[in-house]
């Protein structure tokens, strides 16, 4: 008898860390994901500071959060930044797969060949 297969997590927006089954649309990118509704702010965002000159960027806003909102956000954080490893890890398969060596691999991340292949070889 077959085991049943259980049903994939539910992918997160990389900006606010909402699940897909939270938003009405989510649009993947390598290694992030973005709900509609946060390009609805972003759209919203550009378009009330259109003709403002470019300034750096302000984010985080540390200041403006209660210790209690930062200790909420943060599993959310979490969960993202896994999301973005195993998208990592896939990437890197994909490039072994491809037969690309753990070299160039490790260049393109900026850490030894040596390092690529601990981190992403699964083997000790």
């Amino acid at each position: 008898m077959a085991m049943p297969v259980p049903p994939p997590e539910p992918v997160l927006c990389s900006f606010c860390g909402k699940a897909s089954t939270e938003v009405d649309k989510m649009v993947a990118g390598p290694g992030v994901h973005i709900c509609n509704e946060c390009v609805a702010l972003a759209d919203a965002i550009i378009e009330e500071y259109r003709d403002v000159p470019v300034a750096a960027p302000r984010l985080p806003l540390w200041e403006s959060l209660t210790d209690e909102q930062m200790l909420d956000h943060i599993p959310r954080v979490a969960v993202v930044a896994d999301q973005v490893a195993a998208d990592l890890r896939s990437w890197v398969q994909e490039l072994r797969r491809r037969g690309v060596t753990w070299a160039r691999i490790g260049q393109a991340l900026g850490i030894t060949r040596q390092s690529a292949w601990e981190r992403f070889s699964g083997e000790e």
